[in-house]
Order: C-alpha cells, then sequence, then structure tokens
C-alpha cells in the first residue's frame, strides 16, 4: 500500500530527517516525496492543526516541546503505557509474549548504537500497546508517540541509559509473562519514569 503524505512526511519527523525547529517548504517536499503539492499542501494543513508543526512567520516548521509539555506528555505516557502493560498482562496471547521476549533480546544488539535502540525500542512499545487488545487504548498511545517525535534526541543516547533500558524492558516483559497486571504496570510506568528522567539530565546538559 503506497503511503501518502502525511504518513511519509511524520515518518521523516519520527525518523529524525526533520527535527525541532527545521523549515519544511511545500515545494522542496513534494519533490522529495514524489507527489504533487496538493497533498502536500493538505498534510502540512494537517500536521499544524495536530500541533506538530508551527508558524514561524509564513514558515511552517517543526514543532518542539517545552519543558511543560515535555513534563506533561510523560504523565500521560506513564499512565498510558502502564494500562497497556496491566492490559498485555491480561490479554497477550503466547505467541505475542515470546515476541516481545525475543524483541528484548535483540536489543542486546543495538546497545552502542542509540538510533538503531530507538527504533527497537518503538517497536517493543508498540508490541505491548497492540498486546493490550484495546483498539481506544493503542489509538491513544500513537497519539502520545506522535507527540514523542518531537524530541531532538533520545534518552537512550545517554552514557549507560542502553543496559538499564534493556533491563527494564525484560522485567516487563517477565511480569507479563507470568500474568502479573500489577507488576507489569508498576514496571512499565518506572520504565517511563526513568526515561523522563534522563531525558531532563539530557536537556540540562544541552542548555
Amino acid at each position: 500500500m503506497q503511503k501518502d503524505a502525511y504518513t511519509l512526511i511524520l515518518e521523516a519527523i519520527d525518523g529524525g530527517v526533520y527535527r525541532p525547529g527545521d523549515r519544511l517548504v511545500e515545494a522542496e517536499l513534494a519533490e522529495r516525496l514524489g507527489v504533487s503539492r496538493t497533498p502536500v499542501r493538505e498534510a502540512l494543513q494537517r500536521l499544524e492543526t495536530q500541533s506538530m508543526l508551527t508558524r514561524d512567520g509564513r514558515s511552517l516548521i517543526v514543532a518542539s516541546l517545552d519543558h511543560n509539555q515535555l513534563a506533561e506528555l510523560y504523565v500521560v505516557r506513564a499512565e498510558l503505557e502502564g494500562l497497556a502493560a496491566r492490559l498485555a498482562a491480561k490479554h497477550a496471547s503466547p505467541e505475542e509474549v515470546k515476541v516481545l521476549a525475543d524483541m528484548a533480546e535483540q536489543d542486546r544488539s543495538h546497545l552502542n548504537d542509540p538510533a538503531a535502540l530507538s527504533r527497537a525500542n518503538r517497536r517493543f512499545h508498540r508490541q505491548i500497546h497492540l498486546a493490550s487488545h484495546n483498539r481506544y487504548l493503542v489509538q491513544q498511545l500513537e497519539l502520545v508517540h506522535r507527540s514523542m517525535a518531537l524530541l531532538a534526541t533520545t534518552s537512550l543516547a545517554a552514557e549507560g541509559r542502553g543496559p538499564v533500558a534493556l533491563a527494564e524492558h525484560l522485567a516487563i516483559v517477565k511480569a507479563i509473562a507470568a500474568g502479573d497486571a500489577a507488576g507489569a504496570q508498576q514496571a512499565l510506568r518506572s520504565h517511563i519514569s526513568k526515561a523522563f528522567e534522563t531525558r531532563l539530565k539530557l536537556d540540562a546538559g544541552a542548555s
């Protein structure tokens, strides 16, 4: 299935091709994506209404999150992700648990590559969302993770964060596999809390 201009631009932001503060020019995007300007214009308008893009004079730029927005985002993420883990512990099939376990183990090969680890991390969390078997929760988490794309760096780039995050992932999988709903919820909420703490330290160091 061919991806539309909206999805392609969103993926480019999520993949770091366009970072917060980067200017998006309709004509350049149309040429780069190999589509006409009309779908690009519509995609940019849609991304602006979703606060993924913001105005800088007459230009549209990739939005960035201030400290308060970041804190609000992580509060919501911790609650929703925790709920997803809780439901996954109750509803995940043995096959889904096996896939999660395999994903966590594969993280070991990415420990020295923050970008690859970040991509693997997104797939891991997405798998937990799907294993919750709650379509409305999955939709809300997609909105949250779309906003996460506005963060210029990954917390997994912090010194020593990769191995710790891997251990946290393994603990989450263990609780889900055991059907421990409360344990899975707490493990995932703690994981998100540690990621937020790491990001705050990264931002403090960059400022």
